[in-house]
Order: structure tokens, then C-alpha cells, then sequence
């Protein structure tokens, strides 16, 4: 039999043109597999058609944008999964679901090796690879662009010479990767970190400089994930897709970003996350009044390892996996409504109430009804700063007592 090749395959002029230039550098029989994660374009249909036009032997396709939203954006959600405290993991947290598809069509179709169309240079060549490895250790990975040289200008030259069913263009100056959590953009004049995104970068959102009328929306969660906007009811993927139009439309989401790549180089990156980042401002403000303090402060360090460890491509990895464990956890209160007003490029709460909620009005409250019983704040300061004061006492008596520097007391 053959040898088979599972394709990572997007539809597009580099991934089309793979198909035949993997066949005949291998020898190998090609597989496609496209899945849908939200970022819009062709029906599945035509992109599966046009694999098999291209010369693919079997086309898998898999429609999974519900699967995407559920099993990936809503536990980034509960991570509030903010890669250098800014970056929503748009890219990162796609390419295990679009692996684990590819794992699944490599056993059904007998492949022993899987490719995709990434650089060498790039995060994604890892996080296809590791994630292809922690799911089916038996596989190989190869890439066409890294491992096979083939570059845009030859894969033009491809396409033409064999007449493939695909446009060929060499004015397209991004690089772009988009999916129902945000829009990636870089090359091209980006690359000089002095130039300002110019208007044709965006695309899921509106210019905030000239926003309409604000909108305010009602998000209600249960135990971290959103089940109704307005008090409709919807699933993940509707609330990710009806913030992403809504919050789109008044600009938020627009980062710009120089960012430490996992091989070593900063890289500027232009994201779109209007759905995502409204989404977490809203989660991150009710954690604020259902999560207990140390618990809050403990997660803090959990999110920024979580969201290291998935931009580097591990989400398959036994860390990430007990992370998750703890985050889950701590999402069992993180149930209630948060008032969001979007304007401006800005997601501003204004409200927030929860059964849940570890805010009493009457321990809060300066007036009439506190329930606070301010005598035992000096008895407890006494015990707080206990150590501290011996610390200091012990300082005096050697002689390291603190410099105040002249006539500053």
C-alpha cells in the first residue's frame, strides 16, 4: 500500500499546491483535512472539491465550530488566557482541535505522516508538531514550506504550470489567520514596528474613533461560561459570534503587539478580538466579586503560566491538564450577570450581581447599618505586622536600621 500523508488543508494557494508537491517529493498519497473553526470564507463542499481537483486522494472536512467554542475558547475564557497579558491565544488555541482532527483522519485513512504549511520561524510548526505527538506519538510531522523549500513565488509557479483550480496573487501583503475567537495579522509593512496599522489590517472591527451609540449588554454566566446576552439564551459559540458583531462594532478588541515567539524572536502582531476581549473583561469582573481572595491571587500566576504554556503548544501536556483541573475549580461560583457598555474601543462594566457574590453591602457600607465591627482592626494589625516589627527590632539592635537620608523626617 501507499504511503499516505495527512494535509492541514486551509484551501488556499499554499496548501493546494502542497498536495501535489508533497506526492511527488514523497511518493506519498495526500489527504486533506480542512476544519472549520469559525474563520469564515468557502463553503466546506467547494474546499473539500477543490482538494480532490488538487490531487488529494480522500478529502476529510469536519464543521467544528460548536466543538471549537466549547472545548477550547470557553476553558481560555475561564483561564482568562491573555498570552503577555494582552494577547487572547487566537492562533494558539486553534491548532490542537484542528490536530486532533487530523490524528483522527491519519488512523481512519491508514497515514503514518502528517504535514502542514508552516514556517520555521513560527510558533504554529510547534504547536502542530507537539500536539500532533501527544495525541498519537506514532506520527511524523513533515512541512512543505520548512522541510520541502517551497516558497509563494513556487508555489505560484506551481499552481500556473499545473493549472490548479486556485487564484495565484502576489500582492496580498499580510499574512493572516482568523477563527470565531479573533483575527491574527502580521507581515508585510507591519514588520517595520514604527508603521501604524493602516484600516485595511481590520476586519472584524469598526474604526473607534468614530464609534455609533453606545451598546450595553446584559452577559449572563454560569460557572464561568456564558449562557444568555440580554437574557437570551445562547450557546458558546453564539455568545462568542453575537459579542464579536456587537463589540466589533464599537472597535474593541484592536491589539497591537510585539511578542516573544516561542523560537526565540519578537515578532509585531496585530490581533482582532472584540468578542473575546469583551467576553473576558466581563469574566474577569465577576471573578472579582465571586473568587475568595487567595484563591484570586493564586489564580493570577495560574492564567499566566496556562497561557504561556498554551502559546508555546502544549495544550495536550500534563501541566496544562492539571491547570485546567484548578481552574475548573474555581469557576464552581462563577455564576451571574455583568452590565458591559461598549464604546469607543472600550468594554466598560457598569454592573454586576451575583447569588454567589462574597460582597455584603452591610460589611462594604460606610453608613448607617455597617455591620463592620471596627474595634478589632487594631488587635488585628497587632498580629499582622507582628513579624514585621520584630524583623525591624532585630535590625536596630545590629545596626542595619533603615537610612531615612537627611532632613527627611
Amino acid at each position: 500500500m501507499t504511503d499516505r500523508v495527512v494535509l492541514a488543508y486551509s484551501g488556499g494557494l499554499d496548501t493546494s499546491v502542497a498536495i501535489g508537491w508533497i506526492a511527488e517529493a514523497t511518493g506519498a498519497e495526500v489527504v486533506a483535512v480542512a476544519v472549520d473553526v469559525g474563520q469564515g470564507g468557502e463553503d466546506l463542499d467547494v474546499i473539500r472539491q477543490r482538494a480532490l481537483d488538487c490531487g488529494a486522494v480522500e478529502a476529510y472536512v469536519a464543521d467544528a465550530r460548536d466543538e471549537f467554542a466549547t472545548e477550547y475558547c470557553m476553558p481560555a475564557l475561564q483561564a482568562n488566557g491573555l498570552y503577555l497579558d494582552r494577547y487572547p491565544l487566537v492562533s494558539a488555541i486553534s491548532r490542537p482541535v484542528i490536530v486532533k482532527h487530523m490524528v483522527r483522519a491519519a488512523r481512519q485513512f491508514g497515514a503514518k505522516t502528517v504535514a502542514h504549511g508552516c514556517t520555521g520561524k513560527g510558533n504554529d510548526q510547534v504547536r502542530f508538531e507537539v500536539a500532533t505527538t501527544s495525541l498519537a506519538p506514532e506520527l511524523t510531522s513533515i512541512a512543505p514550506v520548512r522541510d520541502l523549500a517551497l516558497t509563494r513565488e513556487k508555489a505560484i509557479d506551481y499552481a500556473e504550470k499545473h493549472d490548479l483550480p486556485i487564484a495565484t496573487t502576489k500582492n496580498n501583503p499580510f499574512s493572516i489567520d482568523q477563527n470565531v475567537w479573533g483575527r491574527a495579522v502580521e507581515t508585510g509593512f507591519l514588520e517595520d514596528i514604527w508603521n501604524e496599522p493602516t484600516k485595511d489590517v481590520y476586519s472584524y472591527t469598526d474604526d473607534p474613533t468614530f464609534p455609533p451609540v453606545a451598546d450595553e449588554v446584559v452577559i449572563t454566566f454560569e460557572q464561568g461560561v456564558p449562557v444568555a446576552l440580554d437574557g437570551v439564551a445562547v450557546t458558546p459559540l453564539q455568545a462568542i459570534e453575537e459579542m464579536n458583531r456587537r463589540a466589533g462594532a464599537q472597535g474593541v478588541g484592536r491589539i497591537d503587539i510585539v511578542e516573544d515567539r516561542l523560537v526565540g524572536i519578537k515578532s509585531r502582531e496585530v490581533y482582532e478580538a472584540p468578542g473575546a476581549m469583551a467576553l473576558i473583561a466581563a469574566h474577569q469582573e465577576l471573578e472579582n466579586v465571586t473568587l475568595e481572595r487567595e484563591q484570586a491571587r493564586f489564580k493570577k500566576g495560574v492564567e499566566q503560566r496556562w497561557g504561556e504554556l498554551v502559546y508555546d503548544g502544549m495544550w495536550f501536556s500534563p501541566l496544562k491538564k492539571s491547570l485546567d483541573t484548578f481552574v475548573a475549580d474555581t469557576q464552581k461560583y462563577v455564576s451571574g450577570e455583568i452590565r458591559l457598555v461598549l464604546h469607543g474601543g472600550r468594554a466598560t462594566v457598569t454592573g454586576r450581581r451575583s447569588e454567589a457574590s462574597l460582597y455584603d453591602f452591610n460589611l462594604a457600607t460606610y453608613d448607617e447599618g455597617d455591620a463592620f465591627d471596627q474595634s478589632h482592626a487594631k488587635g488585628f494589625i497587632e498580629i499582622y505586622g507582628l513579624a514585621a516589627k520584630q524583623a525591624a527590632a532585630r535590625d536596630e539592635r545590629f545596626g542595619n536600621g533603615p537610612d531615612f537620608g537627611v532632613g527627611t523626617l
